[in-house]
């Protein structure tokens, strides 16, 4: 029973650890989140297995990670500095600002009386700042909007160290960061958030072929790590929607509990990128193909998801509430690669004689997996903790551990309990997680 309500998932990601308010003792600070013990474990493994997926298991692609702050000329160049806006209205009764576009009418949405809005006016997205201590127009930056940029301005470099040819693909994860007129819906739009891209780089006749692959693999992606089908589709972009890059562009989306929602955007961004970035630079940035003797510049495929809106997903789709001899039991039914913990291991008593054994076995596990050790409460309630939190399986370490030097391995999902050696117990919690 995946989450109805996002209320479901901000509080038991407010009351176990994964996502607090930003500055909340002073209030908060509007659209902006950290990321506490679990979830900061949890948003390190969906981008670990975004990695995994587009850059371990690939022999075609390379991982970079690009700067932050760019110069005005790499944004110039994108078409950033004059397309990269949204249409934005003021209501001049409640003084606030909303996109036009996501208005349903023309009432304010906080139902005040007599309401009036401006006229819309474009509105750059682009957060900039001052780089150095003497303030002026040299010294104007930008955080970056996207990764994508970084990409470009180093295939030249990339091209050249790698020793890779089209079609190859330049991979990076890092934070984005956009002046969001209307964020909300919790980590699903915020102004500082974390991007998974890859730009992938083809000959221009396969540029088509590759979109057709990346949409098709992507979508794969989310379900093998869980979400189910039903709750996913692909949407394809209307022409007024497409960005001023796109030859094409189809959106992964995920069934939020406010709509559909977009995990992921895969574009033809064709060679609109290189083709600028050489302008402006001054720099060729092609690829000469020695069998063909044909020089040209690589057409681009761009799989672009958000980590933060990813993990939102993610965590709605696993949420689930059942009844368990009477009792309720919440349970996060987390793919094993994304649980913040793989193995939970619990002494089933505090005293002296049987800690030191459940150290032992903790040492043992957490050289392999991220591992979290409670020995706190009734051990039925430390199993509900760790069913809640997502921890596929518990290590139960007891008194008859002492003398037969096994210990109880519990499924999470099933419940299941069985006998396991110590000394057999990382090759069969290996067997259990599947990695």
């Amino acid at each position: 029973m995946p989450a109805k309500d996002l209320e479901q998932i901000v509080n038991l990601c407010k009351r176990r650890g994964f996502v607090y308010p930003s500055a909340e003792i002073y209030g908060g600070f509007r659209s902006s989140y950290d990321y506490g013990p679990l979830g900061s474990l949890m948003l390190r493994n969906v981008k670990d297995a975004w990695v995994r997926t587009m850059v371990q298991m690939r022999d075609d692609t390379v991982l970079i990670d690009a700067a932050i702050l760019g110069p005005p000329q790499v944004f110039e160049a994108s078409g950033h500095l004059a397309n990269f806006s949204d249409p934005l209205v003021d209501c001049t009764v409640c003084k606030r600002r909303f996109r036009e576009d996501q208005l349903e009418t023309r009432d304010c949405p906080q139902s005040m009386k007599g309401c009036q809005f401006t006229e819309a006016r474009a509105f750059n997205l682009m957060f900039k700042t001052t780089a150095g201590p003497v303030e002026g127009s040299g010294a104007e930056v930008y955080l970056r909007p996207e990764t994508a940029q970084g990409m470009f301005v180093n295939f030249s470099n990339v091209l050249q160290t790698s020793r890779k040819k089209p079609p190859f693909g330049i991979a990076q994860v890092g934070k984005s960061f956009r002046n969001e007129i209307t964020p909300g819906n919790f980590i699903f739009r915020t102004r500082e958030f974390e991007q998974m891209e890859l730009e992938f780089f083809a000959p221009p006749a396969e540029g088509p072929k590759w979109y057709e692959y990346w949409c098709n693999e992507r979508m794969e992606w989310y379900v093998s790590l869980g979400i189910p089908r039903e709750m996913l589709r692909i949407r394809a972009h209307d022409a007024d929607e497409l960005s001023h890059y796109s030859a094409g562009t189809s959106d992964v989306e995920f069934m939020f509990p406010w709509g559909w929602g977009e995990l992921e955007g895969i574009a033809q961004r064709t060679d609109y990128d290189l083709t600028q970035h050489a302008t402006h630079s001054g720099q060729r940035l092609e690829y000469f193909d020695q069998a063909s003797g044909e020089h040209y510049v690589p057409y681009v495929v761009e799989p672009a998801a958000g980590a933060n809106r990813t993990m939102a997903a993610f965590l709605l789709a696993a949420y689930d509430e059942e009844e368990v001899n009477g009792e309720s039991r919440t349970i996060l039914r987390l793919h094993p690669r994304l649980a913040p913990y793989k193995v939970a291991v619990l002494p089933l008593s505090k005293k002296d004689t049987l800690l030191p054994l459940a150290r032992e076995v903790h040492s043992r596990v957490a050289a392999r997996w991220m591992c979290d050790y409670d020995e706190t409460q009734q051990i039925g309630r430390r199993y509900r903790r760790q069913d809640e939190i997502g921890t596929p399986l518990c290590v139960t370490v007891d008194f008859d551990s002492l003398e037969d030097g096994a210990v109880t391995v519990r499924e999470r999902d099933s419940m299941e309990q069985v006998r396991v050696p110590i000394d057999g117990l990382v090759e069969e919690l290996t067997r259990r997680l599947g990695f």
